[in-house]
């Protein structure tokens, strides 16, 4: 009796292993730029669905699109990249429509957001974080209270402005202090804002791409024009700088997540994005990026040593964003910032 029993035991234990090697978990892959995610966040996706992150990057925009018009749009369940970068994967069909019906967090998002130039019509894509030009200075080493952007032109900051190598917003600051577009396609129009920068040229002290926050805290600018995430760090480690939103208009780019036309795993694509939207979940990954929050619903979420600098003002309704524009105005720009950079020395 006891043979017969471990004999019935052993055979049904046998047939428990072999049951579980036919079963496969479900996978979901995420493809997007390192650092985008906190781990717990990830972690909690999965444990509450059971679904399998395989979570790969890149590390431009241009390799993104390469890859997925390789895969004919599969391979990748969920991207997250750059705007301008997405206009084309719409374009090319390498992106699907969202089924907002399965997104019961969709109504979460901040409009301000929504409705830009690569999806005027919120049908392909989810923002996931916005970085916006603003302005950061010091007051206790500036003497003049800085509103907008014509105030970095004043003579009290000669030698004592920072701003990050970014032709197209350098150059977009005077177009919008002459009140043009950032997006203006005369040449002529850019040619004067290229003038217009030059006045600027004696107050610039510095211009670079990594860590100009160190040198607006350091001291040895008072004021900068920084990439967000440069301005979160640099907020964290001195409150009493100030964040100023230019008068001239906000100007912003987004991060926007899409799912790919030929998605191995669309509904579990859906499901990871409506979980993103949870206002407490959208709440640490804002957190964990440094980047301003596009979720309305996570802003009183965000832990207030972060939420000034990481939430639009009530007062900022609106924006404009630097999008592609006619070779003949690329070349208008890069020999008007060609000529600053010169000037600066």
């Amino acid at each position: 009796m006891k043979k017969l029993l471990t004999a019935i035991l052993t055979l049904a234990l046998v047939l428990a292993v072999l049951g579980g090697c036919g079963k496969k978990s479900e996978t979901m892959t995420l493809y997007t730029w390192e650092g985008m995610f906190p781990p717990e966040v990830l972690e909690g996706f999965t444990k509450e669905t059971g679904i399998q992150i395989n979570y790969t990057n890149f590390d431009t925009d241009e390799n993104m699109l390469a890859r997925l018009e390789a895969a004919k749009g599969g391979d990748y369940d969920v991207v997250i990249a750059d705007d301008y970068i997405i206009e084309t994967v719409i374009a090319e069909g390498l992106a699907q429509k969202l089924d907002t019906g399965k997104l019961q967090n969709w109504g979460n998002i901040n409009p301000v957001f929504q409705g830009q130039f690569f999806d005027p019509a919120n049908e392909y894509t989810v923002p996931y974080g916005s970085g916006v030009q603003t302005i950061v200075y010091n007051p206790k080493t500036v003497s003049k209270e800085i509103r907008g952007y014509a105030d970095l032109w004043d003579e009290s900051l000669k030698d004592n402005v920072a701003v990050i190598g970014n032709y197209r917003v350098v150059n977009g600051m005077a177009l919008k202090v002459m009140g043009e577009s950032y997006n203006t396609e005369d040449p002529a129009v850019i040619a004067q804002a290229g003038k217009k920068l030059l006045e600027l040229a004696p107050n610039i002290r510095l211009i670079k791409n990594d860590n100009l926050q160190d040198d607006l805290l350091s001291g040895e600018v008072g004021a900068a024009v920084m990439y967000t995430s440069q301005v979160t760090l640099a907020m964290l480690q001195d409150p009493e700088l100030r964040v100023v939103y230019p008068t001239e208009g906000v100007g912003f780019g987004i991060m926007g997540t899409f799912i790919p036309s030929a998605a191995p795993n669309g509904d579990a694509a859906h499901k990871f994005i409506d979980y993103v939207l949870r206002p407490e979940i959208s709440a640490q990954c804002f957190e964990y990026m440094g980047y301003y929050c596009t979720n309305k619903a996570a802003e009183g979420h965000i832990n207030e040593a972060y939420r000034s600098f990481l939430t639009l003002p009530e007062s900022v309704t609106g924006g404009e964003m630097i999008q592609t524009v006619s070779a003949e105005a690329e070349e208008a720009h890069n020999k008007a910032w060609t000529e600053f950079r010169s000037a600066c020395g």
